[in-house]
């Protein structure tokens, strides 16, 4: 009893002090947390806006004419201690393209020597078709060994490919005619579906990010005349590419720093949204925290790198700017939930006690919840085009946790690039290098 007593005593004698100090954290937070609440329900209301006009976009079906002469292609795989790029490779062997206009080229980076040795066994079975190059190290990281290929290319249409695309036989004859059509198309880049989407919560999330890009932003931005390419299963022009200085080495996003740099020298690039190749996306915490961390540092990088000709160039309409500013800085909107979360919570439990207003509770959670909840709306489209509804209780346990975490590594990057500090590439782990076929002994 007498432990009790002199708790009681204690907690009467600092209760008031501590109540000030409680008063004057809350007095911080909340307001911080209803400015926070502006850009919050700017960011839902963009995703929102989004979601209604996914619902009624359709992929564009194209019609080609028939094609007489194909032109040269070289088809580069860039690889770093991925053995899963023999799948790949062996996959372009089997394209329906005329075999004397194609070319295969892995650009093998890796420092680990039973990687090479896996690549050397596979490329001597096949050593009139497949090319190997190698640099003394992995400088400039992918746009580095991109450009090294380059020099080695053949091919009038330069075809790029992650070690972990699966590319159908029919890819070449899908992609190349627009080039044939039109001389203003700089590059192509045909749509992602996802080899391993139903793995784990982690990469049923990743899948349904992409899904959002795929099936509605990048279809948005084609309808605009603002597409940009994704990094993998797409095609450039090599005199363009030459023309504009190649790949800019060491970037983290070249495909986005590139796609912007031929808009403003009045090329475009064409999306083909009725057209997939498999790919594998992260499965573990770690690698899908640096994928979206790269991602966001390298998006706002560009943006940085070209925003004058962004904000004030002349070339692209007010609407189109506007399309491709949101793309290119939609990433913002990580960091603004981090701060309004956190912020939130703060100002919830360091606040007067009061009895519940069930009424009042709900209302605010339910604004709370249209406040948040933009994105979600936009996921619940994407998935549903993709007919994987089914996903959609997996996707909304993991967006409030494995998203929220992934968040922090959101805004590392955008911090990192805001202050001009430089990151490395990183490997990602990716499935298809576990398998038995292609697994270092």
């Amino acid at each position: 009893m007498a432990i009790i007593e002199n708790l009681i005593l204690i907690y009467q004698e600092y209760a008031p002090v501590m109540r000030g100090i409680l008063d004057s954290i809350h007095n911080i937070t909340f307001p911080v947390f209803q400015v926070l609440l502006l850009p919050m329900i700017f960011f839902s209301i963009y995703f929102y806006l989004l979601a209604l006009s996914g619902i009624f976009l359709k992929p564009e079906k194209r019609k080609y004419k028939g094609v007489l002469n194909w032109p040269m292609v070289t088809v580069q795989i860039p690889t770093y201690n991925e053995p899963i790029a023999i799948r790949c490779a062996e996959k372009c062997l089997d394209f329906d393209y005329p075999k004397d206009k194609m070319e295969i080229i892995i650009g093998d980076d890796s420092n680990n020597i039973n990687v090479s040795r896996l690549i050397d066994d596979f490329a001597k079975k096949y050593k009139n078709r497949i090319k190997i190059t190698r640099r003394s190290s992995n400088i400039g990281f992918k746009p580095g060994n991109l450009n090294n290929m380059l020099k080695y290319s053949r091919g009038d249409i330069i075809v790029v490919f992650d070690s972990d695309f699966v590319p159908p036989k029919n890819f070449l004859k899908k992609i190349i005619p627009p080039f044939l059509e039109d001389e203003r198309v700089g590059c192509i880049q045909a749509k992602w579906k996802y080899l391993n989407v139903k793995q784990n919560r982690i990469s049923k999330l990743a899948s349904a990010v992409l899904m959002v890009y795929q099936n509605i932003i990048a279809v948005i931005n084609h309808k605009n005349g603002v597409s940009l390419l994704f990094g993998s299963a797409e095609a450039v022009r090599k005199d363009l590419l030459v023309k504009l200085g190649g790949w800019q080495s060491g970037s983290l996003t070249e495909d986005v720093e590139f796609s912007v740099r031929l808009l403003k020298n009045g090329y475009k690039t064409v999306y083909i949204s009725d057209f997939e190749v498999p790919s594998e996306v992260p499965y573990t915490l770690k690698g899908y925290y640096k994928q979206q961390k790269r991602w966001a540092y390298g998006n706002v990088k560009a943006f940085f790198q070209h925003y004058k000709w962004l904000l004030f160039g002349k070339s692209l309409s007010v609407f189109q700017k506007s399309t491709l500013l949101l793309t290119l800085l939609g990433y913002f909107s990580a960091p603004f939930l981090i701060i309004f979360t956190l912020f939130g919570i703060v100002s919830f439990i360091t606040g007067n006690p009061e009895s519940i207003n069930f009424v009042k509770f709900f209302k605010e959670t339910a604004w709370l919840f249209f406040v948040n909840g933009g994105f979600i709306f936009a996921a619940i489209v994407a998935l549903s085009k993709e007919n994987k509804l089914d996903m959609i209780k997996s996707v909304l346990v993991s967006s409030v946790t494995v998203g929220f975490y992934v968040s922090f590594g959101i805004m590392a990057g955008i911090l990192n690039a805001v202050l001009g500090k430089k990151m490395k590439w990183t490997l990602i782990e990716k499935k298809g290098n576990k398998s038995l076929k292609y697994k270092l002994k």
